[in-house]
């Protein structure tokens, strides 16, 4: 038998691969990577071919004030068009936080005191300083006979006044004709924590005593709210759980997230999903750090400095400054969803079916068509 080895034997097979690929023409290469361009905007960033898609409404269908207002706004009955270059739920997320001019403006700011010694910073922007130039103090010598209708603008998590989305909302409305005032949560704002009371998903309190506050100043003013992401969970379980007996005389919830406990589950399902996760992890951690001698205090700070999750951070910080059993008890308790049934104002609730954070499947359709307002 022949054992003899040959220099051909020796050869690499690492080097055989090599020289095979160096035969497949470099057109097939750039082809490939191509698609794997389009795979990854697609799956990933889930950027799709922008088509106008019919705006779907839900309410209850024996309402007349419903119908009466369905009727009248044509835009309710069009098509949603996404922007061509932004025809991604993410890259729209994005786009105004990274790219957006905010408007130039600056806010007139009040503190007030809340009973437990709690400070909220409400950041004001008149009607006239946006249109006539005029600067006009917020509490003038009688504010009880302006009957300019007020909008209550209520944050998302670790949002404050100063975020673009917000000054972009705040200078529409104050363009529109409205008096806007953006209630800062707890610790947001550039304002220290002064209790030991901070603002969590289902903290109702310091938006009805704001409310209350700002009827006081100005009882002959319509008052609405706007509330975004969490700001409008908090809006809508503290109209449901106020009825018929809150000052406002409507409002409107932008993104609610409705269920914290499938939003939850919704944001560890996917690797884009779980990105998100992560930032909001830092931007909680972050706005620990800026209380660092309260929130030392109250809570777990060496859970929250390991916290990899809005969950975790929850578990370690939130559900245990707000006194609850379980991270479960506290996103059950705090959702917004099981609320909507009792509210007994107009409420215009707006949420995007591919939003990649709140997910459509918390939004409750059934409950929306129960009430009766």
């Amino acid at each position: 038998m022949n054992c003899a080895i040959t220099e051909d034997d020796l050869i690499s097979p690492y080097l055989i691969i090599f020289k095979s690929l160096l035969l497949i023409p470099i057109s097939h290469y750039l082809i490939f990577f191509f698609l794997t361009i389009l795979l990854f905007l697609y799956f990933f960033l889930e950027i799709h071919f922008p088509k106008a898609d019919p705006i779907s409404l839900t309410f209850n269908p024996n309402s007349d004030f419903c119908k009466f207002i369905v009727s009248k706004c044509r835009l309710l009955h069009g098509r949603y068009f996404p922007t061509f270059w932004l025809s991604s739920p993410h890259l729209q997320t994005a786009f105004l936080t990274l790219f957006g001019k905010s408007p130039p403006f600056s806010y007139k700011r009040i503190l007030y005191q809340a009973t437990d010694g709690g400070t909220i910073a409400l950041d004001w922007l008149m009607h006239s300083d946006v249109v006539e130039g005029i600067s006009q103090v917020v509490n003038a010598s009688n504010p009880g006979t302006d009957r300019t209708p007020i909008a209550i603008i209520v944050p998302g998590l670790t949002s404050d006044s100063s975020a673009a989305y917000i000054k972009h909302i705040a200078f529409r409305l104050a363009k529109e004709g409205w008096n806007v005032v953006v209630q800062n949560h707890r610790g947001l704002g550039g304002i220290s924590l002064t209790s030991d009371c901070v603002y969590t998903a289902g903290w109702t309190e310091d938006l009805r005593k704001v409310i209350a506050h700002i009827h006081s100043q100005f009882p002959e003013a319509p008052l609405f709210a706007v509330g975004t992401s969490i700001g409008a969970n908090v809006l809508v379980k503290y109209l449901g759980e106020d009825g018929p007996n809150t000052p406002l005389i409507g409002a409107t919830a932008v993104c609610s997230p409705w269920d914290l406990l499938i939003c939850d589950r919704f944001i560890n399902r996917k690797l884009v999903q779980k990105v998100y996760d992560r930032m909001l992890t830092i931007g909680l951690q972050g706005y620990a750090q800026l209380h660092h001698s309260i929130i030392s205090r109250i809570a777990d700070w060496e859970g929250i400095k390991k916290s990899r999750s809005v969950r975790e951070f929850d578990n370690y910080a939130t559900r245990l400054v707000a006194k609850f059993e379980t991270t479960d008890t506290y996103y059950r308790r705090s959702s917004s969803s099981q609320y909507v049934e009792n509210v007994a104002v107009p409420l215009l609730c707006i949420s995007a079916l591919d939003d990649p954070v709140c997910t459509r499947e918390a939004i409750p359709w059934d409950e929306c068509r129960a009430n009766k307002t």
